[in-house]
């Protein structure tokens, strides 16, 4: 029986050593983690906080859509395609193409430029490059369309019956 508690008594000191020794460490090593913790949840919010503004923006371009104000909304969709939202600028995108917003299409193509350095799944990068080959050969520009239909028919996309399709014809 003396020896278990001399064993504990042991442990027991043994650990209340270690801590001492090694106060500074862990006080360092608890206060990083706790730094961290607090730095990704004040990421986490900042992020929800923008999110729910360019929402907010592109319910209000579309609002200004629908009163005819043609030129307030593309205003407010270039600034959301602009904020590089992997939600938002590809919805926005599609509204100016939809509605034929923007006349020049060197902007257009800028835009299309601009969310393909998003970071989105690929099956969306295939569907924005679609989109953009489709583009190219409505506005003449059809040696460079059929070259994005190509990568798309080269690689595993879904869209690659559809490319091929396109090629043929």
């Amino acid at each position: 029986m003396d020896q278990n508690k001399d064993k504990q008594v042991e442990i027991s000191e043994r650990l209340r050593l270690f801590f001492v020794r090694q106060k500074i460490k862990i006080v360092l090593i608890t206060s990083t983690i706790f730094l961290l913790f607090i730095s990704f949840s004040i990421m986490k919010i900042y992020k929800e906080r923008e999110n729910i503004l360019i929402s907010e923006k592109f319910i209000q371009a579309n609002i200004f859509l629908s009163s005819e104000n043609k030129k307030k909304s593309l205003e407010i969709y270039d600034e959301i395609i602009k904020s590089k939202n992997s939600f938002y600028s590809i919805l926005a995108l599609n509204t100016i193409l939809e509605k034929k917003l923007e006349n020049d299409e060197e902007k257009i193509i800028n835009y299309f430029n601009i969310l393909q350095d998003l970071s989105i799944p690929n099956e969306q990068k295939d569907l924005l490059m679609f989109k953009k080959a489709l583009f190219l050969i409505q506005i003449s520009k059809i040696n460079e369309g059929k070259n994005l239909l190509k990568k798309l028919s080269n690689s595993n996309s879904f869209l690659k019956n559809i490319s091929d399709q396109i090629l043929e014809n």
